[in-house]
Order: structure tokens, then sequence, then C-alpha cells
């Protein structure tokens, strides 16, 4: 079962596609929500699979809520305005549905989610890397072997990560979710949700907007950490 939130101010527009849903028996609908908050509230809570998402809405947008996140759930944006598609496929949604939205086009965005949730399933259950373990990167013809604690920070580049160790910034084709699941917490910092950073290249720690940090790495990088993420390391680091 894929564990699924809607998230659209109009309930009419939710029980629409409820209804549209019940041809996929594999989607459970966990929750709705009419707002971000809610939203954020039951992410938190249900650790959804999918994410229908509707943009405009009171006060916060579809892009606000998904900016406040950092374990992104695959998301299919339902919107009735096609000016913001761009916007959309560049933050790695699986699809963009026009309202009314068409069975056909539905079918089609549940396929693409399906496949990409079985393959984030697959990758998860690799086994976890260690500090000292030696990793094999690949970009184009120029390849590496290394230990994964060289590696100071990894960004995200869409479908791509950028892994900076050394001088060298190669591009791998992972998602920084998929790698946040294999790295060792241990040695490793989900920051927010464009960077990945080395525990022990961290310099120093400022107090920053909103209840975050500023983080200074050791080759002069800085860092904003989320207030969300902010408090998940204090929890972590903390005596």
């Amino acid at each position: 079962m894929i564990n699924t939130i809607i998230v659209d101010d109009e309930r009419l527009a939710r029980e629409g596609l409820k209804n549209m849903l019940k041809e996929f028996p594999e989607i459970q609908i966990v929750a709705e929500a009419s707002n971000v908050d809610e939203a954020l509230e039951m992410i938190d809570k249900l650790k959804p699979q999918l994410l229908f998402l509707d943009i405009n809405m009171p006060e916060k947008t579809g892009f606000d809520l998904l900016e406040e996140l950092i374990e992104t759930p695959v998301v299919i944006f339902t919107t009735a305005y096609n000016e913001f598609a761009i916007k959309a496929f560049e933050i790695n949604a699986i699809d963009y549905l026009l309202k009314p939205i068409g069975n056909d086009r539905l079918r089609e965005a549940v396929q693409k989610a399906k496949k990409q949730i079985e393959e984030i399933k697959v990758q998860s259950q690799r086994a976890e890397l260690q500090p000292d373990e030696r990793v094999f990167i690949r970009d184009g013809d120029r390849c590496w072997f290394i230990k994964l604690e060289e590696i100071r920070m990894i960004e995200s580049a869409g479908n791509y990560a950028k892994i900076h160790f050394d001088r060298y910034q190669p591009l791998i084709h992972r998602t920084l979710n998929s790698l946040d699941e294999r790295l060792s917490h241990q040695l490793f910092f989900r920051a927010n949700r464009q960077q990945i950073i080395n525990l022990n290249y961290i310099e120093k720690i400022e107090p920053f907007f909103n209840s975050g940090f500023l983080m200074f790495l050791k080759d002069g990088t800085k860092v904003e950490v989320s207030r969300r993420q902010a408090v998940k390391f204090k929890e972590l680091m903390s005596l």
C-alpha cells in the first residue's frame, strides 16, 4: 500500500480526487489537509510516501510547504494554473496535473509515482555505509575511489547530487534523500533540503534567522540549518 495525503484548500477538489483514486487499490489515503500547517503536522506524524499537493492555498502555497520539509514524499501537484509547471519540476515533482484532472493523466501520474516509490524502497534496503568504507564515484570519464569520511558535503542538484571532496565536485545520479538513507548519521547531518554535511568538517556554529543555525565549514563554506533541523541537531548533539 502507498500511504497518501491530499492537500487542497477546496473540500470539493479533495472529494473529487479521492473518488478518482478509488480506481487504484494500492493508494491508501491516510489523511487530507486544507492548508500548509495542517499538512506539515500530518506529514510529520504519518510519514506518507505520496503527496497530492495543491499550489495556490491561503497564506502559504504548496511550494512553501515543500520548503519546510526535509524528507519529502513523492509529490504530484494538482492545480488550476499552468504557470507553475517549470518551478514544480525544478523541485522534482513527479508530475503536474491541471484541474479538472482527467482520468488518463491521473493514471499516468500514479504509475510514475509507483515506479519512483519502488526505486526509493530498493535504495533504502541497501546497507548503511560506514565512515571508513570506500565508495566509488564516477562522473563522465572521471572516477574516484575514496573513503566516505573524506566527503565534506553533498548538495542536491535536481535528480543528481554534487559530492564535495578534496578539490573535486563530481555529480552522481542520486537524490539527496536516497543518499541520506545510506549515510552514517554518526558522521553526516542533513542541514536542509539542499545539503548534507560531514560533522567533522564543522568549524563553528552561530545562531541564525528564525531560530536556525549558520554553520561554517573548514573550507569556508557557509551552510544554513533550517529551524526544524536545528532542533534535530540539538537533540542529537547536545549533552
